[in-house]
This record gives C-alpha cells, structure tokens and sequence, in this order.
C-alpha cells in the first residue's frame, strides 16, 4: 500500500508540473522526532512542518511560480495546505497588515508607512521583504520580414514615448546595420492597468536614459501616446497580432505565443538577450538596501554588466520578522525554506522565472529559518 501511495504522489507531481525537470520528485514525508512533528524528504530536501491551512495573497506576477510550489511542497507535506490567492501585490499587501494571511506576495518592496503598520500585526516585530522571484521583462516586436532587433534604452524611451514612429527610423537603423526594416508605423503598446511590469519597465528607462525618458517611474503609464491593453495577456496579444507592434510583458508570455524578443544594447560587450539566466545575472548585481532582516533589493536597472538583462522584476514574499501567529509559524517557515531553497528555484526556470543568485538566495534562506 506504501508503494502504491508513493507512486500516486510521483504521478501528481508530475501532472502538476509537466515543464518542470523530472528531478524534482518528492517523496512522502515521514516522521522526525526530533523536529517537533516534522521532517525531512531525502529526495528535495522539504522539511515539513506545521500542520492546517496556510492562507496567504498577493501578486500575480508570481502565481505560476506559486502554483508550482504548492503542488510540489503539497506532494510533499500533506498536513499542510497552502491557499494562495492572486489578488495582486496591493491587495495582498493590505490583507498582510489586517493580519488576515500569514504572508503576502508583492512586486514592489514595502513602503515605510506599509512598514509602520505591519508592527501592529507583528507583534514585537516588523514586515520585511524576502525576495523569492525573479524574472526578464521581455519587449516583444512584431515587424515583417525582421527575426532578430537590437535596441537600447534612449530608443525604447522614444519609441514608447511616441518621438520615434516608424520602423526604419536612423536611430533604430544604427542599431540594426544588417537588417531590412520597414518603412511602417511603429504600433506602441502599454498596460492600460496599473502594474509592477510597468514600474519596472519604466524604472530601467529612468534610470539607462534619463534625458529621453522624462517621466516618473510608477505602476501607472505616463509616456505619451501610444495604446494600452489590460494586463500582460493583452498587450501581448496585440503585438502577436497586429503588425508593426512592441510592447513589454513578462518573458513566459512571449514564450508562450511565440513573439520574438528584443535584444537590449546596454553599453555591455555584446547585446543581451531577454532569458531567465541573463536576468539572474542582472539581479546579481542588485544591492540589499534593507535593513536589519529586510532583504528589499536596489536592482541595477542600469547595469553594463556582460550577459546581465536589466529588465527584470523581483517579487517578494513579505512576512513578520518576530511576532508570526504561533499557529502558522512552523508552515510559513516550512513553506518558504522550500521555495528559497535549490530545488525551489531551479524548478522555475522552464517557467520563464529566474532563479535567485546563490549570494542573495542563500540570505534569504538564513532570514527565513530565523523568522519567530
């Protein structure tokens, strides 16, 4: 009967996560007495512990990533079940602080008044930002006749910001010696809604062009002219179909309807192109700018580093330093070890997601089995 449980549970595993290496096998978890109740599966190493259900909310820039996550640490850990709700980063944020969810998913660090008012749910304690996710923001084109497009930042910015509108204008022609670009209308697209794609797409402009991208960074679009489109699925439905058309989005959605992918001059050796291992190496670079446990990162926007992609997006995992509900301390712990350790983070890779740098996934890991 063993037997036969463990190879139902190998069967699940691999129904949940089809793209995902045949590695990541779990095994069932058993007793630890020395644990507490826990314990340890010698195939990925998911130390289980804690027990009921673990409620948690937010950004659904990382949802596949969740996704995949739950279904593995639950093949593992049966006494654990994790609800996670894509609610978005600013709801997930605010559930967080009325002490509704043990953790929240987020695109964007918490705010200092965010971090103020987490001390009321975490008692003698504070919210700290743990990064989990990573990932390139691809600009996908769609001009005829075209494979392969190079562009740097001071052009996207006056691409985006409607002061270059046609393809074979001599700014992009500089850049693309070799190719026979058209003499067509350049068809912008951004997000109609507000997002952390967004934010971070124009953080990269801000900060590798300055003079040709004049606006604030933010969630919300404020270049001039173009078109919007709601959410990553629409935007880059309309480069997929409309000719002439660039837009931003996450790399999985390139990937998955088969729209070519800008590579970025960033002043490095060569171009760069938009992939999950160029964006780890982008994130390398980034800086911890929290403090005390808080790991929120100063990402590089402006990087030159060889093969490092600048535009990329890192989601965090927020939770109470001190003070978690005692209740789901050891699951929260559990679960989040999981997610920040080796076989969490690789198992992204198919997905379109980064991988954490070892040098910041292994802090991250270390705050975790710390959290009280």
């Amino acid at each position: 009967m063993k037997q036969l449980q463990r190879k139902n549970r190998l069967r699940a595993v691999a129904a949940g996560a089809l793209a995902v290496s045949s590695a990541l096998v779990l095994t069932a978890c058993g007793s630890d007495d020395n644990n507490g109740g826990g314990s340890d599966t010698k195939a990925s190493n998911i130390k289980c512990d804690g027990k009921g259900q673990l409620l948690a909310s937010g950004s659904s820039a990382q949802k596949n990533a969740m996704d995949l996550w739950i279904k593995n640490y639950g093949a593992a850990c049966e006494d654990t079940k994790i609800n996670y709700k894509a609610t978005g980063s600013g709801a997930g944020i605010q559930e967080f602080l009325q002490g509704k969810t043990a953790f929240a998913g987020s695109d964007s660090a918490l705010k200092p008044d965010e971090i103020a008012n987490s001390k009321k749910v975490c008692d003698g304690g504070q919210g700290i930002d743990l990064p989990m996710v990573g990932g390139p923001i691809a600009v996908g084109f769609n001009v005829p006749g075209v494979d392969k497009l190079v562009l740097d930042a001071k052009t996207l910015a006056e691409i985006f910001d409607s002061k270059i509108t046609k393809w074979d204008d001599p700014a992009i022609k500089a850049l693309n010696k070799d190719a026979k670009l058209p003499s067509l209308k350049i068809q912008a697209f951004h997000r109609s809604d507000e997002s952390g794609t967004t934010d971070n797409f124009t953080k990269y402009l801000k900060a590798a062009a300055p003079k040709a991208w004049p606006h604030e960074p933010g969630k919300a679009w404020e270049g001039k002219g173009g078109q919007s489109a709601d959410g990553s699925s629409g935007v880059s439905s309309q480069v997929k179909q409309v000719s002439g058309a660039i837009s931003y989005f996450e790399l999985s959605y390139a990937t998955a309807n088969s729209i070519k992918t800008v590579d970025l001059d960033t002043g490095a050796s060569a171009p760069v192109q938009a992939t999950v291992d160029n964006a780890s190496k982008a994130i390398s670079e980034a800086k911890v700018k929290g403090t005390g446990k808080d790991l929120a990162l100063d990402l590089a926007y402006d990087t030159k580093a060889d093969g490092a992609y600048p535009i990329t997006l890192v989601t965090y995992e927020i939770a109470c330093d001190k003070g978690n509900k005692p209740g789901t301390l050891a699951a929260t712990k559990s679960f989040l070890n999981y997610v920040a350790s080796e076989d969490g983070q690789t198992s992204l890779k198919e997905l379109g997601y980064a991988p954490l740098p070892t040098e910041i996934a292994t802090k991250v890991r270390e705050t975790v089995k710390s959290l009280s």
